[in-house]
């Protein structure tokens, strides 16, 4: 079905750029080389039905043989002839209706009517907030010469920072997750009424799919808690992280981001659940960064705060590169550079980023407007309700919610605000965490 789908597009003149179909063209021959019983897939199958009866690892290695190779041929045969025909343009502007396209994109990802403008705007404005306050920071390190981003850059390139090379270094940053999550855990009561399980595992991805793979990526599991959740980590190699960069990212993947909001949509119905709504999911593992800066995890570790400071400029960087690919018709070259400068972020890490959003229009800007839609809203929820207002609801109601369009959390913010908003003198607000 996909090398039709792929036949359909070229007949409509939907080409991918070629630097995409490179990398995907490496990916299905790394797939498919070696000998069929060595196949990943077919070693996972035999792994799973150990004990059970039967010459399993024959079956999986002839089925592969048979149907999977030769599919894997014509699908590579397809993209070859898709490479004869590529540019490298790198936005959907050069496409049948391609400013109509991205517009949909964009409003099927923010779940708004914001323009490639808009959205642009916006990015540099939020940016220039954030990098003020890390450059508060970076000056009291005494960092003080250069943008922002050299700053940024020179910090990730100092030994403090940085793991050690290959498997050693591997197995140190697991334990480094490891570490953060345990303590995560025991702050979540302070922002959170309602509590759930947190299960999930951290695991490497496979090595076969991390050259094309983004970072990192993380979700829950099964609703009865029998599959755990995952925190999926690309180890390709230890340069991709630093010290002051993984926490925030952890909080993102797993808790307080997507595996724990994704738990609380299993105790909605089901077609709740299965709702998925890029703003809120990724707005809110925004937001759950936000969360743990509150919850003090920075708080003896400026550095780290930096870490988190960078990465939601890095989702402000976003909004400004995709509508620069898409919209004002950047390249390839011109995105990862700006990107890279302007945040401090690796060559290498934003390579793929914008190679990410090549592929998927749109999508990447639905984390920051997410993230500051629920700030908007909890900032009129806390004034509205003044020394009523308590962060553990505000949080469970947004939480509570499941994957809804970023209007509609404002319609539940608003009856929650009714609910708990009391008659009160003007007065200096609360908290965010009630004692």
């Amino acid at each position: 079905m996909e090398t039709e789908r792929l036949k359909s597009a070229a007949a409509q003149g939907v080409i991918a750029p070629d630097f995409l179909l490179d990398k995907t063209l490496a990916q299905i021959r790394l797939a498919r080389g070696g000998k069929v019983e060595d196949w990943p897939i077919v070693a996972s199958f035999v792994k799973k039905t150990q004990g059970i009866p039967g010459d399993w690892a024959a079956d999986a290695a002839k089925i592969a043989g048979a149907k999977i190779a030769p599919a894997l041929e014509r699908q590579n045969a397809e993209l070859d002839a898709h490479r004869q025909r590529a540019t490298s343009d790198a936005g959907v502007w050069k496409l049948p209706q391609g400013e109509a396209y991205y517009a949909w994109t964009l409003r099927a990802a923010t779940t708004t009517r914001m323009t490639p403008e808009e959205i642009h705007d916006r990015g540099q404005h939020e940016l220039a907030e954030l990098q003020s306050r890390m450059d508060a920071i970076l000056k009291a390190q005494g960092l003080t010469q250069g943008t922002v981003g050299e700053r940024m850059t020179a910090l990730g390139k100092d030994a403090l920072y940085q793991f050690a090379d290959g498997d050693p270094g591997r197995a140190e940053i697991m334990a480094f997750l490891a570490a953060r999550v345990a303590d995560m855990r025991a702050r979540l009561p302070r922002a959170f009424k309602t509590l759930v399980p947190g299960n999930f595992e951290i695991k490497r991805l496979p090595p076969e799919v991390e050259p094309g793979a983004p970072g990192a990526y993380g979700g829950p599991g099964s609703i009865d808690g029998k599959v755990p959740g995952k925190f999926w980590i690309n180890l390709k190699t230890t340069e991709l992280w630093t010290k002051f960069a993984l926490p925030t990212l952890t909080y993102h993947e797993s808790l307080p981001g997507h595996v724990w909001q994704g738990e609380y949509a299993f105790k909605l119905p089901l077609v709740r659940s299965l709702l998925a709504f890029n703003a809120y999911s990724e707005g809110w593992a925004l937001y759950a960064e936000q969360l743990a800066d509150e919850l003090g995890v920075y708080e003896n570790d400026a550095v780290g705060r930096l870490g988190y400071l960078q990465s939601i400029a890095f989702r402000a960087c976003r909004l400004v590169v995709d509508t620069g690919l898409h919209a004002r018709r950047w390249t390839r070259e011109q995105a990862i550079q700006w990107f890279a400068s302007t945040n401090g972020s690796s060559e290498l890490e934003v390579s793929g980023e914008v190679d990410r959003y090549c592929a998927w229009p749109g999508q990447a800007c639905g984390y920051k407007v997410g993230h500051s839609e629920i700030n908007r809203l909890r900032a009129k929820a806390q004034e509205a309700q003044g020394s009523k207002f308590d962060l553990r609801e505000f949080d469970d109601a947004v939480v509570k919610t499941g994957g809804v369009p970023m209007v509609v959390l404002a319609r539940e913010i608003e009856r929650f605000i009714q609910k708990g908003e009391k008659s009160r003198p003007n007065s200096n607000l609360s908290p965010i965490f009630p004692m």
